[in-house]
C-alpha cells in the first residue's frame, strides 16, 4: 500500500450522466481497505463539485454537508415534469406567458432566506422505509412533507426564452429543481431543470476539481485535502503530541486558557486531526469524534 492512512477529502468534478455512487465506487477500488463516501449526492444530470470523503473523513460528513453550496442552474419555462427536470414525463403548458428578464429578477428575492420547500417525488427521501423515487417510478400515491431550507442568494445570469439561468447560494437539503419549479409557478409558467452545475462547496471550487474521468492512485494522492483545510466550520486548537495516546485512552483535554467554542478540532504538531472535541464543562473537553486510533494503527 502506497500510504499508511488516507484521511481527507477529494474535490471531484462529476461528469454528466455519471452517478455519485459510481464515483465513490471508482475511488473505493483504489483506496481499499479504507472507507469512502460522499458529502452530498448529485443527480446524474448534474455536474460539478462532488466531495469525496476517504478513510476517517467519512465520519466528518455532517460537517462537510453543513458548508455553503453554489449552483449554476438552467431551466426551461412553459413546461412541467414529474421529475422536475427535462428527463421526466414532460407536460407542455397551454399558452404560457412570455417571461422577461425583468419578470424573473422581480420574483427572485421572494425565494431568498429561510423558506419552505416541497421536495420532489423523484428524490432519495424515505417514505415508510422506501425511497421516494422508487415509489414514484411504480406510480404509487404518497405525500412528502415540506422542509425548511436556506437560500442565501439567487442571482439572475441569463435569459434566451424559454431558457433562463440563475446562480444559487444555499444550505444543505435544497432541491434546486424544486426551486426552479417554484420560480416558474410564481411567474405563471412551469419550469423544468435542463442543466445543473455545483460550482462550489465551501472552499472547494469546480475550477480546481479533479475530473471524475481522471481518478487514479496518483491523482488521489496529489489532490487529497486535509480535513482541517476543508472543514472550516470548526475552530481548531493545537494540542501536544502526547495527547494522541491520551485521546486513545479516553482522557479529557483541558485547554491551557479558556476558549468559547462548544466544539473544536484538536490538531497535533504534525498537523494531524486527532479528534473533534465537545465541551463537557467550562474546563474540560472530551472526544466526540475520535481519530487517535487511526493514527496509532489500531483500527
Amino acid at each position: 500500500m502506497w500510504f499508511k492512512v488516507v484521511f481527507g477529502f477529494l474535490n471531484v468534478d462529476k461528469a454528466k450522466h455519471k452517478t455519485s455512487r459510481q464515483i465513490v465506487t471508482a475511488v473505493q477500488k483504489l483506496c481499499k481497505p479504507f472507507k469512502v463516501g460522499h458529502a452530498g449526492t448529485l443527480d446524474p444530470l448534474a455536474t460539478g463539485v462532488l466531495v469525496i470523503c476517504i478513510g476517517p473523513a467519512t465520519r466528518l460528513t455532517k460537517h462537510a454537508q453543513a458548508l455553503p453550496k453554489t449552483y449554476l442552474a438552467s431551466f426551461r419555462l412553459g413546461l412541467e415534469s414529474d421529475s422536475e427536470d427535462i428527463f421526466g414525463e414532460i407536460t407542455d403548458l397551454v399558452d404560457p406567458p412570455m417571461v422577461s428578464q425583468t419578470d424573473i429578477e422581480a420574483v427572485l428575492p421572494e425565494f431568498i432566506g429561510n423558506i419552505e420547500q416541497m421536495p420532489p417525488k423523484f428524490s432519495a427521501l424515505k417514505v415508510n422505509g422506501k425511497r421516494a423515487y422508487q415509489l414514484a417510478r411504480k406510480g404509487a400515491e404518497f405525500e412528502l412533507k415540506p422542509r425548511q431550507i436556506l437560500i442565501e442568494d439567487i442571482q439572475f445570469r441569463s435569459l434566451s426564452y424559454p431558457d433562463f439561468q440563475v446562480e444559487i447560494q444555499c444550505g444543505s437539503g435544497t432541491y434546486v429543481r424544486s426551486l426552479g419549479r417554484d420560480i416558474g409557478r410564481r411567474l405563471g409558467s412551469g419550469a423544468v431543470m435542463t442543466a445543473l452545475q455545483r460550482s462550489s462547496i465551501g472552499g472547494f471550487d469546480v475550477s480546481a476539481a479533479l475530473h471524475s474521468d481522471e481518478i487514479s492512485l496518483e491523482t488521489i494522492q496529489n489532490h487529497l485535502v486535509r480535513p482541517q483545510d476543508f472543514i472550516t466550520g470548526l475552530d481548531y486548537v493545537a494540542v501536544s503530541d502526547e495527547q494522541l495516546e491520551r485521546f486513545a485512552n479516553g482522557h479529557v483535554w483541558v485547554p491551557p486558557s479558556p476558549i468559547e467554542s462548544q466544539e473544536v478540532g484538536a490538531v497535533d504538531g504534525s498537523g494531524r486531526l486527532l479528534a473533534v472535541l465537545n465541551r463537557r464543562s467550562p474546563e474540560k473537553y472530551t472526544p466526540k469524534t475520535n481519530f487517535s486510533h487511526y493514527w496509532l494503527g489500531r483500527s
